[in-house]
């Protein structure tokens, strides 16, 4: 009950005026205990999801569960996040307290700056990303995967309700973008793979950011010789498959996209996309100067200045 009831509070934040949470909220301890007792019980039944379409920039697909559902996703967050993030390798940064896609481009151009030698030698990048991630996220192995951590019956009951009660069209298959149980979960998955990475093949200069990697080297053909051991892992163990689209392998001076910006040796400039959202999200949200500040802070990590001033110059 007590981490029902702080869940709740952190669920709360930012929510308080939206239909259907005031609507839980006028009932909230009879909710509340309802909830707990069918866990207890071991009657609880995972409800539908809501679903929606955002541009992020790419199209995406959100699927929303009620609010009854949500505040248990808090609950089990609450307790499984501590416990699984110390699992994870340091070079993870999706979703992570602590982390996030500065951090990311933090190390990022601290692992350019090692392997170039401080730019006096060729730095090559591979970049990969993971063909529909979310979408394909088997249900099995992600279960079989928690069981591996997770001894306690009930925990297991209870995840596996909430990990079914979501397919892709395509039976024990994914995972809902709208679900905060569904970040910590895909880590959990992607954990796997990054203890491949760093343990089997031993890679130095990795990092990855939800379904986005990239590892660094002064030798272009260690990199292409990692690409089949990596697709090879991906298939077999996890049922995942790397983008053919965005697959490549290119030097640092022709200019490397990740995690919004484009890099190169001396300088970055925002991705075309990023800047439309970025447009679109202060347009739609002029009046809420922490938006606002919010971009122009981001600007600050790359060569942005005309940029910046365009924004300070419209409001």
């Amino acid at each position: 009950m007590e981490n029902l009831l702080l869940a709740w509070k952190e669920f709360l934040n930012g929510k308080n005026k939206k239909e259907d949470v005031q609507e839980f909220q006028r009932n909230l301890m009879a909710n509340i205990i309802s909830l707990h007792h069918d866990l207890t019980d071991k009657t609880y039944t995972h409800g539908g999801y809501k679903a929606f379409n955002i541009a992020d920039p790419k199209p995406r697909n959100i699927n929303k569960a009620s609010v009854r559902d949500r505040l248990l996703h808090h609950a089990i967050y609450r307790i499984l996040y501590l416990f699984f993030d110390r699992t994870f390798i340091s070079y993870s940064y999706s979703c992570r307290l602590g982390k996030g896609t500065h951090k990311a481009i933090s190390r990022f151009i601290d692992f350019i700056r090692k392997v170039s030698k401080n730019n006096t030698r060729t730095c090559w990048i591979l970049k990969c990303d993971i063909k529909k991630f979310f979408a394909s996220i088997d249900h099995q192995i992600l279960i079989k995967i928690l069981k591996e951590y997770i001894k306690d019956e009930d925990v297991n009951w209870l995840l596996e309700r909430i990990i079914s009660s979501f397919n892709n069209g395509k039976e024990n298959t994914g995972l809902p973008l709208g679900n905060l149980t569904s970040q910590l979960l895909v880590n959990i998955y992607m954990n796997k793979f990054d203890q491949f990475i760093k343990h089997k093949l031993k890679v130095k200069y990795y990092i990855r950011y939800a379904d986005d990697f990239v590892i660094l080297s002064e030798e272009k053909d260690y990199l292409w010789e990692l690409v089949p051991k990596i697709s090879d892992f991906l298939d077999e163990e996890l049922k995942l498959s790397l983008h053919p689209n965005k697959l490549f392998v290119k030097t640092l001076s022709s200019g490397v996209d990740f995690l919004g910006w484009v890099h190169f040796p001396n300088h970055r400039v925002l991705r075309t996309a990023t800047k439309r959202k970025m447009f679109r999200n202060i347009k739609a949200k002029e009046e809420n100067e922490n938006v606002i500040a919010s971009y122009l802070g981001m600007l600050r990590w790359g060569n942005t200045h005309k940029l910046s001033e365009k924004i300070k110059l419209s409001h």
